[in-house]
């Protein structure tokens, strides 16, 4: 049974706002890297300022970061970024905070087209559907007059998709909370784990010749066919015994070849191949770990091979560094997103865990009980066809509204 409070807090949801705040999120083309991820942070800032909350907007000291022995990286250049951070109501530690990421990958359909119950474009599904849902939740709690016992707290963050620069920042200047949920979209689960991930970089050589007299060359591109077959048998590795929140994944911890770049005519034998690619980080294995068994295998292959004896592939690591995260066993916060989520009408949600690096490692980390809750579904995120239905939304600001009342008052 909701209580007196829960069923206001419930009834004060105003669905056209909610809907309205996404359209104008979406219409914000905050790429990573650009001018707009300072735009959107600032309309962020804004709108918590207008519900009352207190706010924290400032600019992040980006030389000073980049320093720090644990910033996780970064791959695009910025001139400057913005934090922003909104706490509603009560004194000391924050209850609770919601967390959303606005910045988006690049892409080219910042309209918001609505069509039957669902928005179409950038960012609608990853991930600014969870941040107007929370946005709505916020809203509710304030039309309702419910007094917080403990503080809410609104994370606005950027730079998640290239490594996490905005949360890392958050947590840097100090903001933190008793527990945390992140609105990334899940399909309808609780994600209270995210294996890692890391970008690797790795340089092949060859032995340039003219492409009618090949044989007196080495082609790195035919190569690199040895260090392929070296990586799918990694791959194959480390899936052998998922951890049993990634169970359900074909892969739970993929690899994949991004890109390839070699040769600079076509009738010379390339000398100089560099690939980039994706690496998945298991479950509680540390970032060195995980570097030195990728290292391993690529120098393992390396020694089978008579011209990489002579002429090793170097192997570098740029790029963001997603660190795996768990929400540690038995914490409440699970029973309470699960109830809260259930409350709001509907099955309970499933829970598993998820392949892929998010800001829930960096909050872990910090040692803040954290999972993952939102509308949308991570196949869409960064596609051409990205979009989230509408009721989604809808039903995630119901349930943050109902989480954050339950912890916070």
């Amino acid at each position: 049974m909701l209580s007196e409070v829960e069923r206001a807090v419930l009834a004060a949801i105003d669905d056209d706002r909610i809907v309205a705040d996404l359209l104008e999120l979406v219409r914000i083309p905050s790429v990573d890297g650009t001018a707009a991820e300072s735009d959107v942070q600032a309309w962020c800032a804004r709108r918590l300022a207008a519900l009352g909350a207190s706010v924290d907007h400032w600019q992040l000291e980006l030389d000073g970061l980049r320093a720090d022995p644990e910033f996780p990286g970064m791959e695009v250049e910025r001139a400057e970024a913005w934090g922003c951070v909104g706490v509603l109501g009560g004194d000391g530690t924050p209850g609770l905070i919601l967390n959303g990421h606005v910045d988006v990958v690049p892409g080219d359909a910042f309209d918001g087209r609505i069509e039957d119950g669902v928005m179409w474009g950038r960012g609608t599904c990853d991930m600014k559907g969870g941040v107007a849902a929370i946005l709505g939740a916020v809203a509710a709690i304030v039309a309702a007059g419910i007094r917080l016992r403990k503080p809410l707290a609104v994370h606005s963050v950027i730079g998640e998709e290239d490594g996490g620069l905005g949360a890392f920042a958050t947590l840097r200047r100090g903001h933190r909370g008793e527990a945390c949920l992140i609105a990334e979209p899940t399909a309808g689960t609780v994600i209270p784990a995210n294996a890692g991930s890391l970008t690797f970089r790795l340089e092949v050589a060859g032995l340039a010749t003219h492409g009618s007299t090949r044989s007196r060359g080495v082609s790195a591109i035919e190569k690199f066919t040895v260090i392929q077959t070296a990586l799918q048998e990694l791959e194959l590795a480390r899936n052998r015994d998922p951890h049993p929140l990634l169970a359900h994944l074909d892969l739970a911890n993929p690899l994949s070849v991004g890109t390839i770049a070699a040769g600079d005519w076509a009738s010379t034998v390339p000398d100089h191949l560099v690939a980039e690619g994706r690496y998945g980080v298991r479950l509680g294995e540390p970032l060195a770990e995980a570097r030195a068994a990728f290292e391993t295998a690529i120098a393992e292959a390396c020694a089978k091979d008579d011209w990489f004896r002579e002429h090793p592939v170097e192997v570098s690591w740029p790029g963001g560094e997603f660190a795996s995260g768990l929400l540690p066993e038995g914490d409440p916060l699970l029973p309470d997103a699960l109830l809260a989520a259930a409350d709001v009408g509907g099955a309970t949600p499933e829970v598993m865990g998820a392949p892929y690096g998010s800001d829930l490692r960096q909050y872990a980390a910090a040692g803040i009980p954290t999972l993952q809750y939102g509308p949308g579904d991570v196949r869409y995120a960064h596609a051409a066809d990205e979009h989230v239905v509408l009721s989604e939304v809808l039903r995630a600001a119901r349930t943050y509204a109902l989480l954050a009342v339950r912890r916070c008052t």
